[in-house]
Parts: structure tokens; sequence; C-alpha cells
């Protein structure tokens, strides 16, 4: 009966990931098209359906029209212009509803019916807590680009993104502590090699947000040196003061960070292997690392592309859907040294 009710969980907590991971896909391409603020208030009902017809439709456009992005960017969009992006957002906030539903449905099926045992629920609420401030911080990143900038703060957007991340990540932790109940001997070593390469990717991923909402990818399109073939671009340091705040709220700045940033976490990940190689390793464990070692490349090498490309959308996107692989996959294999 236990493990009827930990399979059924399982495949619960592994529908979230994958949904998570569309969720981000979908708020990729929202970011990229510059759709997020197109649709200006909330309904949490309502607003499940797009509008419907033709008097909808003008009645969204001229709400629109009231806000800073209309009139300061796209005032010479048309209706069809405003369908386009509209329905990237309203797509990314259908999914959001449908998460918010596959959590919590099931999760009070399962709390009726006794099938979550104390560790398990006390780890589930805190995984419902997590999804409910990520769907507040997307209407709080929503929020600032309503009143007076046509753009959303690039700090919410970090912390709406981030925490996409971070819910992926504990939702796929939870899901393995049920496949893989039985503990083992830890490697407190390689344990906590793998959790210093988890919290160095996590930084990189709030950066490469920073750049995302700042539009960063758009400048210093050179690589392996930035602009003027120079190591730090003299913009980098320039356009704030003090001058710490370039490094966060600088287009150059928080691209440099991001853009050398990207050199440590291949050199942990490269690190990570080089010190499991001659180890004699269970086989989860060694596929582990192998994969981390095979995204963090490819992740890389995309990273290099879509710099050099100035952001084309599907390699923006396909950037920061093989960051969420390479969470998933460091987050396995920290789950496969832990416990």
């Amino acid at each position: 009966m236990e493990k009827k009710a930990n399979k059924s969980v399982i495949y619960w907590l592994l529908t979230g990931c994958f949904l998570i991971l569309i969720m981000v896909l979908v708020g990729g391409i929202t970011r990229l098209t510059h759709s997020g603020l197109s649709i200006s208030n909330y309904k949490l009902l309502s607003g499940t359906l797009p509008p419907l017809n033709e008097q909808e439709w003008n009645d969204a456009f001229e709400l629109y029209k009231q806000y800073p992005e209309y009139q300061k960017l796209n005032n010479n969009f048309t209706l069809e212009d405003f369908k386009d992006i509209y329905f990237w957002e309203w797509l990314h906030r259908l999914i959001g509803r449908i998460i918010g539903i596959v959590f919590l449905v099931p999760f009070f099926y399962f709390l009726l019916k006794k099938k979550l045992n104390e560790s398990t629920l006390k780890k589930c609420v805190i995984l419902l807590f997590m999804g409910g401030f990520q769907g507040f911080l997307g209407w709080y990143m929503v929020k600032s680009g309503l009143i007076d900038k046509p753009d959303v703060s690039h700090y919410r957007l970090a912390a709406h993104l981030t925490t996409a991340f971070l819910t992926f990540a504990y939702s796929l932790w939870v899901a393995l502590d049920l496949i893989y109940p039985n503990k083992k001997e830890v490697n407190h070593s390689l344990r906590n090699l793998l959790r210093f390469g988890f919290a160095i990717l996590v930084i990189q991923i709030i950066w490469g947000a920073f750049v995302a909402g700042l539009d960063a990818g758009f400048i210093h399109n050179h690589w392996p040196l930035m602009s003027d073939s120079k190591l730090i671009h003299e913009t980098v340091y320039i356009e704030h003061t003090p001058t710490f705040k370039n490094f966060i709220a600088g287009r150059s700045g928080v691209q440099f960070i991001h853009r050398y940033l990207a050199y440590a976490v291949v050199a942990v990940c490269f690190l990570i292997w080089y010190r499991t190689k001659d180890i004699d390793l269970r086989q989860d464990q060694k596929k582990g690392i192998q994969v981390i070692l095979g995204l963090v490349g490819v992740q890389f090498i995309l990273g290099v592309f879509t710099l050099l490309y100035a952001v084309p959308i599907w390699l923006g996107v396909a950037h920061q859907i093989v960051a969420f692989f390479l969470l998933a996959a460091m987050t396995f294999s920290m789950h496969r040294f832990s416990k």
C-alpha cells in the first residue's frame, strides 16, 4: 500500500516538474517577444479565457492603451499586433493556473486519503508555499511595468524566474526522496562540491535574468572579448555610481558578470567530473555526473551563440531551457551523493 501511494505521489510531483518546465519555456518566449505587459489586469477565473469576440478584443486593446508600453513604445500597434503579444502572456498565465490546479487538487486528495507521511507532507506544504509565492512574484513583476517605464523591474524578473527554477528543483528533490527511499553512505566531500556547484549555477541563473531584464544581450555581441576587443569594456564600470551598482543594474556590468561567471560554472562542473572519474560510483551517480558535464558544454556553446547573434528568440529560449535541464542534473546528482 505504501509503495502504491508513493508511486502516485511521485507521478504527481514529476508532472508538476514537467509543467514548470513548460511554464519556463513559454515564459522565455513571452519575455523575448515583449508580450509580458499585454494583459494589465489579473482576473483569476474570468481571465482563464481569452477575448472571444471583437468587442472583447477591442476592450482589452483599449485597456492596454492606458499603460506606458503602448503610449511610449507601441503606439503604432494595430489590433492584430496586440493579439500576437496577448497570446503569449495569456498562455503563460493559463499554464500558471493549470500548475495551481495540478498541485492543489491532488494534494488535498492525498491528504484526505492519508497517502502522505509526515515528512512528505511537510515538504509538500513548502512546495505549495513556493508555488503560491511564484504566482505572487509574477503579478508583482508585471505591476512594475505599468507605472512609468514600459518594462518590468529586472530585479523582480530575476526573483520570478529564480523562484520557478528553485520550485522545480525542490519538486524534483521531493520526488527523488520517494524514488530512492533507502539512504546510502554519504561522500561528504563530493556532496559539498555539488552543493557549491548548485549555488554557483543558481547565481548564474540570477544574472542571466538580470541580462534578460535589462536587454543586456543586445550589446557587446562579440566573443571571447567584449566590444573593441577588450576583456573589460569601460562601460562595465561607468554606467552607474557607486561602482558596485554597475554589476547589478548596468547593462554592460551584468553582461560582464554573466559572461565570465559562465567560465566558473564550466570549471566547477569539470572539477566535479574530474574528482569522480577515478572513484567507484553507483550507476545513477555516474550518469548524473556525465549528464552535468554534457549539458554544461551545450549550455556554454548556446550562450556564446546567443550573444554573437544578439538573442534570436529560438536561441534565447534554448539557452534558458538547457539551464533548466542543467539545474535538474545538478539537483539529481546532489541528491544521489547526499542520501
